[in-house]
């Protein structure tokens, strides 16, 4: 059944909400739609008291290893890291207190070319069961074409069922964020769900375009309860009024008959 998924986005070392198409290397800085006072470590804990394992902990950027450390340390064990993750940093992640980690940027070359290598030897080194593969994309002539350095390079794989086949051999779950729709809270890309729990293998979960609860409907429908979700810019926890925290744990709470 469909769950819910918390997350904790760092960006510049604060809990924020980003509009997931205004992230860039250079020039302005990204439209943000939440701004946290509280450390990162405080929602990390709020989540540790409501049991909601399998969530994730993205650093949007550089500067945020503090606050992911912090974080982590508030739940060791109970949370993902993804953000600037490879071959020579992930032991230290995982003993920093990550339940795994998630790669996306260095599973590619400089020109967005994936390195098949890359994922066998870090699954090889930290073992598989530990390994998230992020697939997050963007909608393009050949459908949906995954995207790097925080969405803003196109790579050469693009998100088919022969693809999440090919590399579930090496990972244990799948993140996809669905970065057109993402932080805009005008609804799911509900094409890409379809596809998505079409296939049904390895545990997966979506983010991207929630906008109320209707929209986990939608989800857990259209994938026929194979994908899990996360909420972010709508969730009130992160300044927005289309779903409140409580709703989310009672979902989780009925997911469970």
């Amino acid at each position: 059944m469909t769950k819910f998924r918390p997350c904790i986005d760092l960006h510049d070392g604060k809990v924020k909400q980003i509009v997931g198409g205004t992230l860039r290397d250079e020039g302005a800085g990204p439209k943000e739609n939440f701004v946290s006072d509280r450390d990162p470590a405080w929602f990390s804990d709020l989540y540790r008291q409501s049991d909601l394992r399998g969530g994730h902990i993205i650093q949007l950027g550089a500067g945020n290893q503090e606050a992911a450390r912090d974080a982590l340390g508030a739940w060791p064990g109970g949370m993902q890291l993804g953000g600037g993750v490879n071959l020579r940093n992930a032991v230290e992640w995982i003993e920093s207190g990550a339940s795994q980690v998630i790669v996306t940027s260095w599973l590619f070359d400089q020109d967005g070319r994936f390195r098949e290598d890359r994922l066998k030897e870090l699954a090889r080194e930290i073992g598989r069961e530990r390994l998230v593969v992020d697939l997050s994309c963007r909608k393009t002539k050949s459908g949906w074409t995954v995207a790097m350095n925080r969405w803003q390079t196109l790579t050469s794989i693009d998100v088919t069922h022969a693809t999440l086949d090919a590399l579930a051999e090496w990972c244990a779950e799948y993140l996809i964020h669905a970065a057109d729709v993402e932080g805009l809270c005008g609804g799911v890309d509900a094409e890409l769900i379809d596809l998505l729990g079409a296939w049904g293998g390895v545990p997966m979960t979506y983010a991207g375009g929630v906008a109320h609860m209707d929209d986990l409907n939608v989800v857990a429908e259209r994938s026929g309860g194979n994908i899990d979700v996360t909420v972010g810019s709508a969730l009130d926890l992160f300044g927005g009024s289309g779903v409140r925290y409580e709703e989310l744990l009672a979902w989780n709470e009925r997911s469970k008959v």
